[in-house]
């Protein structure tokens, strides 16, 4: 039998090491911080070092939004094989993983292995509306989704087979990772300003064939609630950040104020 009896001055080097560990992970949570990318809830980041001294990200004290990313790879995976040729089939595209995100509490992959396994909660007949009895804390009102107007339902886009994946106009699976893949189905027009660079966000290298971080669909905009209620737009609307400090000695920005005059009025001439 295994002894697991430990000697006094063993066991008071473990402690010692153990504070001393505790220690330096405490100041090093101290100094991370966690913030979002694009939209609050699902596009949230860690801070975490990538170099002595260099953090990965920069956060907002006042927003909570990320300022600057150090590396904007950091974390990337690349975007996968598109259906349609663009920019990304002449560079390195990549894209930050959103399952990850998704499934931050298992709860997806618990669910379509538990419920959604074609037993427990049979395969649908079909994909008419009907009233959810669960995961109304995802979506309030299925019945009177603020996306497609009445026109779709969550199995235009969900897998019905495949909870853990959405699909295509063909039935086949698609990971959250390409949400784009699902939305340029009925949005075709911005897809194509998306794949032209238009519509969007990317960071990274800006020359031609360089690589580059590509911003999905879903890391902007909210699925379940396109409308947005009254302001009936899909991007959710960022608090903007304080305005920049005056340069030492001044304190006003009247010459700003001025010039806009000036412009205006030049603009009526």
């Amino acid at each position: 039998m295994t002894s697991y009896r430990v000697k006094g001055p063993v066991m008071g080097l473990c402690l010692l090491a153990a504070a001393s560990y505790g220690s330096a992970y405490g100041e090093a949570a101290e100094t991370s911080a966690e913030c979002f990318e694009s939209r609050d809830g699902m596009s949230q980041v860690q801070q975490h070092e990538i170099a002595p001294g260099v953090m990965s990200v920069k956060c907002s004290p006042t927003t909570g939004g990320v300022l600057l990313w150090e590396d904007p790879f950091d974390g990337t995976i690349p975007m996968g094989d598109m259906p349609v040729e663009a920019d990304y089939s002449h560079e390195e595209a990549v894209v930050k993983p959103r399952e990850p995100q998704i499934d931050r509490n298992k709860l997806l992959t618990v669910c379509s292995m538990a419920c959604h396994n074609g037993e427990y909660v049979p395969y649908p007949e079909n994909k008419l509306p009907r009233e959810l009895k669960m995961h109304k804390d995802v979506v309030a009102d299925a019945l009177d989704l603020k996306h497609g107007r009445g026109a779709i339902w969550c199995l235009d886009c969900h897998h019905p087979a495949e909870r853990t994946k959405l699909m295509d106009n063909f039935g086949n699976p698609i990971s959250f990772n390409q949400p784009q893949r699902v939305c340029g189905k009925c949005h075709g027009d911005t897809y194509r300003r998306w794949r032209d660079g238009i519509h969007g966000k990317r960071i990274g290298m800006w020359d031609a064939g360089g690589k580059k971080r590509w911003w999905v669909c879903t890391e902007c905009h909210n699925p379940h609630d396109i409308q947005q209620g009254d302001r009936n737009s899909g991007f959710v609307q960022l608090h903007p950040e304080p305005a920049p400090m005056l340069p030492k000695g001044m304190d006003n920005a009247d010459h700003e104020r001025v010039h806009a005059q000036h412009t205006e009025g030049g603009a009526h001439q």
